[in-house]
């Protein structure tokens, strides 16, 4: 049996409908877990650099040319101390990081500030089609390691 005329597009309408709204969240998902794995790939490359330093000995944080720390640095965008392979994450660069470490003032037992971090951020930009562009997300992982060395 046939269905009636004024029944037959309503299939093709509400796929016209809807299909966009499912391709929009499609694309959405995609979009938070790209953001989602570069900030676990941040973070990861920044404990990186971290647990590098705090098992070095003699290392000076508070020169920023310090050897190891370049190379502790160079460690975590490439996983080699050489700088032979490319870095994990696009666009990243060793000016990015920052390395400071752990002061307790005995005078007035306080800690210092004691971190691995990316303070400027790393942006990683949101493309959603069928809406506005959006601004770049700032991704800024911190880490703190404690210090094993002298």
């Amino acid at each position: 049996m046939r269905k009636p005329f004024s029944q037959r597009g309503n299939i093709i309408l509400e796929a016209s409908l809807l299909i966009p709204l499912i391709v929009l969240l499609l694309v959405g998902m995609s979009q938070i877990a790209k953001i989602t794995y570069t900030y676990f790939t941040l973070r990861k490359t920044v404990y990186s650099v971290a647990t590098y330093l705090s098992s070095r000995q003699g290392v000076n944080f508070c020169d920023a040319g310090d050897p190891t720390v370049t190379e502790a640095i160079t460690f975590g965008l490439t996983g080699t101390t050489d700088n032979s392979q490319p870095v994990f994450v696009t666009g990243l660069t060793p000016d990015m990081i920052q390395v400071s470490a752990l002061r307790f003032d005995p005078v007035a037992q306080t800690v210092g500030q004691c971190s691995c971090s990316i303070p400027n951020g790393y942006q990683i930009p949101v493309r959603i089609p069928m809406l506005p562009t959006m601004d770049p997300i700032l991704l800024k992982p911190t880490v703190k390691v404690p210090y094993g060395g002298t």
